[in-house]
C-alpha cells in the first residue's frame, strides 16, 4: 500500500485527499497546510495526521507527496521530495518559468524517482474514451482538433494577478489535450485575446476571452476558444475531424432527464464547475499514479508534459500580446 503526503489542503487538497484515503492501494499519511482550518477539516474525515512540512519530507515512512499548494512554491517541494526519493504528483504547472522547470526536472531525473503532472482531463472518461478510438484509428488520420472550454464565471482579479494569465492557468489544460490528441508537437502558435468579461482582468494585464490555433509539423491544425464566462456552466467540449470521420465528446449534464413539448425539448444544465465536472478524473488520475509507482512505470502525464504544455502557453501568451505568430522548435 502506497503511503502518500498531501502537501496542500485547499480546495483541490481536499478532493485529492479524500480520493486517497478512499483508495484501496492507498494510505493518507499525512496532511500538510500552514492554514489550520482545511487541513484540520481533511483530518477530521480521513484520519490522517496534520504534520509540518519538514517532517513530510523527513519521513522514512512516506514514499510519495501529492502538491497541491499554491504555483509558487510546486517547483521547491519537487527538489525536495526528489532529493528525499520519493514519487511525486504535482498540480499544475511545476512552475510558471520554462527555464525553471527544466531545471527542476534535471533534478527529478538525476535523482531517478517518478514524476507526474496533475492535468486531470486526461483521465476524463470521455475524453480517455475519445483518445482511446483515436489511437485505434476510428477517425483516420486527424486533421482538425477543436477544444472548447469556459468557465462558468470569472475569479477574482487577486487571482488573476498571480495566476500567470488565461493561457498559462486556464488554457494550458487545453495545451496539453491538444498534445494529447494530436499525437505530436505543435510547431506555430497564433493567437488573440480580449477582456469582454471583466475590465478589471484587462487592467490587470490580463485576457479573459481567448483564441488560439497551433499548427503541427505536418501540417495538424488545432483550434482552442477559452473564456471566463458561459452563462449555462462549465463548457467542457471536444471535437476530433480525421480523414475517416469525426470524433466528439459533448458536456456533462446534472442528468440525462429531458423533457419534450410543443415548445421544444430541453434538457437540465450542464454540471456547474470542474470539481463536479472531472471529480472522476480526479479519482483516475490518483489510481493512474500509483499504478506508475507499483509497476515502476514512468507516469503519465509526465514532467516533460508538464514543460511542453508551459511552452505552448509561453509561445500563446506571446503571440496573443505581440499579434505575430511564435514559432516553436
Amino acid at each position: 500500500m502506497l503511503s502518500i503526503a498531501l502537501l496542500g489542503a485547499g480546495r483541490i487538497g481536499q478532493i485529492h485527499g479524500r480520493t486517497i484515503a478512499a483508495s484501496p492501494r492507498a494510505r493518507l499519511a499525512a496532511i500538510c497546510d500552514p492554514m489550520p482550518e482545511g487541513a484540520a477539516a481533511l483530518s477530521a474525515a480521513t484520519g490522517a495526521p496534520v504534520i509540518d512540512v519538514d517532517a513530510v519530507f523527513a519521513s522514512a515512512d512516506i514514499d510519495a507527496v501529492l502538491i497541491a499548494t499554491p504555483t509558487d512554491t510546486h517547483a521547491d517541494f519537487i527538489d525536495r521530495a526528489a532529493a528525499e526519493g520519493k514519487a511525486i504528483l504535482c498540480e499544475k504547472p511545476v512552475d510558471m518559468s520554462s527555464a525553471r522547470i527544466r531545471e527542476t526536472l534535471a533534478r527529478v531525473e538525476k535523482a531517478g524517482v517518478p514524476l507526474m503532472i496533475g492535468f486531470n482531463r486526461r483521465f476524463d472518461p470521455n475524453f480517455a474514451a475519445l483518445q482511446k478510438r483515436l489511437a485505434d484509428g476510428a477517425a483516420g488520420e486527424v486533421e482538425l482538433v477543436t477544444i472548447l472550454s469556459r468557465d462558468p464565471a470569472p475569479p477574482p482579479v487577486s487571482y488573476i494577478e498571480r495566476s500567470g494569465g488565461l493561457f498559462r492557468d486556464m488554457m494550458i489544460h487545453d495545451l496539453d489535450m491538444a498534445r494529447f490528441l494530436l499525437g505530436e508537437d505543435p510547431v506555430e502558435v497564433q493567437a488573440m485575446g480580449s477582456a469582454l468579461v471583466d475590465a478589471a482582468i484587462g487592467a490587470a494585464g490580463d485576457v479573459d476571452t481567448a483564441a488560439v490555433l497551433l499548427k503541427t509539423a505536418s501540417g495538424k491544425i488545432c483550434q482552442i476558444s477559452n473564456s471566463r464566462r458561459a452563462t449555462y456552466g462549465y463548457d467542457q467540449r471536444i471535437e476530433v475531424h480525421g480523414s475517416k470521420g469525426m470524433l466528439s465528446a459533448g458536456n456533462v449534464h446534472e442528468t440525462t432527464v429531458q423533457f419534450a413539448g410543443a415548445s421544444g425539448i430541453t434538457a437540465d444544465p450542464v454540471q456547474n464547475f470542474f470539481l463536479e465536472r472531472y471529480a472522476a478524473a480526479y479519482r483516475a488520475e490518483v489510481e493512474a499514479f500509483i499504478d506508475a509507482v507499483e509497476k515502476g512505470m514512468p507516469p503519465s502525464p509526465s514532467g516533460r508534459d508538464g514543460l511542453k504544455a508551459q511552452e505552448l502557453a509561453d509561445a500563446a501568451t506571446e503571440a496573443c500580446f505581440s499579434g505575430k505568430p511564435v514559432r516553436l522548435g
